[in-house]
């Protein structure tokens, strides 16, 4: 049996193989992943693992990430450290959910509950795998260090973050605008998606903040905010109906 092992700590990692060997020694080790985006271009470039053992939080966010971006065929055992009130919810929809650190008799009991699966209750679990997602957390605040304080700032009333070389700012609806430690790729999972988007490389702006909307001659979208900001915000032909589709929560 082929297996894909998803994971981005090498000691987990290692002993899950350890363990897989000991319990099972024909199983074959197909390929091992440690982000969202590792994981879908495996997947998409290999041919599909019969069993796959993922962590849920990876390097670059949540492993459910992974199944909005590629439909899966393939049954998963989930092995994490997880919120132990979801682990019944887990156990009834999944093959199984192994809490680190794991055991001999976990994945043994894994690999059996596997073996008595038809197809169609594989097809059943997968179809279940998208409620189990934790509602997504998003920020509704920010500390932003100032001189010798950490000012509290809301984000509605952010209007963007800019980034200027290795230099990120926020700018707020007041006028006002404090630099700020993180890039535009650090900020961007914390905020919600509904209400800021990544208008191109320099600017994540708030859907509320949009005063107006040209069309320009290239197709491109000129974007004007409710406050002054350094350059001219542009959002690229490629990415104008994504833009306008969010803008109307289209």
């Amino acid at each position: 049996m082929n297996v894909l092992i998803v994971e981005d700590e090498t000691a987990a990692y290692e002993n899950l193989v350890d363990i897989l060997m000991e319990v099972a020694p024909d199983i074959q080790i197909a390929g091992n992943t440690e982000s969202v985006t590792q994981t879908v271009h495996w997947l998409q470039s290999n041919p599909a693992p019969e069993l796959i053992f993922m962590d849920i939080h990876l390097s670059d966010g949540s492993a459910f990430n992974i199944f909005d971006k590629i439909e899966l065929e393939t049954p998963i055992v989930f092995t994490t450290a997880y919120d132990r009130y979801a682990i019944e919810a887990f156990k009834v929809n999944s093959i199984d959910y192994l809490l680190k650190p794991i055991k001999v008799e976990d994945i043994r009991h894994a690999l059996d509950k596997y073996g008595k699966l038809n197809r169609q209750d594989i097809l059943q679990y997968l179809s279940q795998l998208t409620r189990l997602a934790p509602a997504p957390k998003y920020k509704d605040k920010l500390l932003v260090p100032y001189k010798d304080k950490l000012l509290p700032v809301n984000l509605k009333d952010v209007s963007c973050f800019y980034t200027s070389g290795k230099n990120t700012f926020i700018y707020l609806k007041d006028g006002a605008s404090y630099p700020y430690s993180r890039t535009l790729e650090q900020i961007m999972p914390s905020l919600n998606p509904a209400d800021f988007t990544r208008a191109n490389k320099q600017f994540i702006i708030n859907r509320d903040s949009i005063s107006n909307i040209t069309i320009w001659f290239d197709s491109r979208l000129l974007v004007t905010l409710d406050v002054e900001v350094p350059e001219r915000i542009y959002v690229s032909k490629n990415k104008a109906s994504e833009f306008k589709a969010w803008l109307v929560n289209d």
